[in-house]
């Protein structure tokens, strides 16, 4: 969901009023623990350009979850209500100078045994029943596990929490070009309907200059994959990513890869680096960051490149200036004219304070 430096931290409260069994009692639907939930900081902001928001696990939450979390626990802001389950820890590429998400030295990379995974959701169901509806499978690229070991996890969610109508997962498309067209159907048709893929830019110098692994093209494979395998795709582009140099053809790749592979749901998130962005400047020592209004002119050339016919287009992160959402190409002019707005009379546009982006 961006997201060099360490991003500011939000830690968790916990909630001293939540215990498991009067929800139960009362028979109402599962929701995340507000201890859970965290806060929007920076997406892949500033050195570390944070993907999503994240929460951060306190010691209460073993009282009211049965799930082992290793701080911090980063999660889509679409996942809030979901149930969070770790089955890596980490991201298997971790090298993309934007993002520290998982630099911390107990985030490195492993996936999670299988017997505790399979434990602590028959465990949850045990506690919670039919109560909860949503399952994000954690931490950054979930699909590079086996296809064997996700349909044992898919299977065992179906198992002991019935009312799970949606999984989701974070993915990569380094992991997916290992997936047959075939798998990712099998893992569709067995509950995992929603993937997250940070794509950040459709321009190759510009993914080239962040270290991000990735092409236009590779890109373009792993979307097309998830598409045809029946997976819903959610796609993340990094507003500013190119900085000042770089911004126009930034803007016009990043339109051209949502173009021509068009996402069920697209959303942009503004980059902001933390502590200086020593990581990222290390790299890419020229690049100079794009003020607001440098902001919404790429922002309006990104959204006139784009010719979406069914996409659900949100603007609406903490990191972001100006909230925008509609859908594409339904509400596009209207979109537009707000932009336009923005940057013709940005006095009288309905921009965030600086305080209000929980950056």
């Amino acid at each position: 969901m961006a997201r060099a430096g360490a991003a500011r931290r939000y830690p968790a409260q916990p909630d001293r009023g939540a215990r498991p069994a009067p929800l139960a009692q009362q028979g109402r639907p599962w929701h995340c623990p507000p201890a859970l939930r965290g806060t929007q900081p920076a997406r892949r902001g500033g050195a570390e350009l944070h993907r999503q928001s994240f929460v951060a696990a306190s010691p209460s939450l073993s009282i009211m979850l049965p799930i082992r979390y290793v701080e911090p626990v980063f999660r889509p802001p679409s996942e809030a209500d979901s149930l969070i389950l770790p089955v890596t820890d980490g991201c298997s590429w971790n090298k993309c100078t934007f993002c520290e998400m998982y630099t911390a030295p107990q985030k490195a990379f492993r996936a999670r045994g299988e017997d505790e995974v399979l434990e602590s959701i028959r465990r949850t169901g045990e506690r919670y029943g039919n109560q909860v509806r949503r399952v994000f499978l954690a931490d950054g690229d979930a699909l590079v596990l086996p296809t064997r070991r996700l349909l044992s996890y898919l299977e065992a969610i179906r198992e002991h929490l019935p009312a799970v109508h949606r999984v989701s997962s974070y993915c990569l498309a380094r992991n997916l070009a290992r997936k047959t067209v075939a798998e990712l159907r099998t893992l569709a048709e067995a509950g995992l309907k929603l993937a997250y893929l940070g794509a950040e830019s459709g321009d190759d110098e510009v993914l080239a200059r962040v270290n991000k692994g990735e092409t236009f093209e590779s890109t373009r494979a792993a979307l097309d994959k998830l598409g045809e395998a029946g997976i819903s795709r959610s796609v993340m582009i990094l507003n500013g990513l190119g900085g000042q140099a770089l911004s126009n053809q930034h803007a016009d790749n990043s339109a051209r890869l949502a173009n021509a592979t068009q996402p069920e749901y697209l959303s942009t998130l503004v980059v902001t680096l933390h502590d200086q962005g020593r990581r990222f400047m290390e790299a890419w020592p020229a690049w100079q960051a794009l003020d607001p209004q440098g902001l919404f002119v790429e922002m309006e050339r990104f959204l006139s490149a784009l010719e979406l016919r069914r996409t659900v287009f949100r603007s609406d992160h903490a990191s972001n200036w100006l909230v925008l959402k509609g859908n594409l190409g339904a509400d596009k002019a209207r979109l537009l004219a707000d932009v336009r707005a923005a940057i013709e009379r940005p006095d009288a546009a309905p921009l965030r304070a600086a305080w209000q982006r929980g950056l």
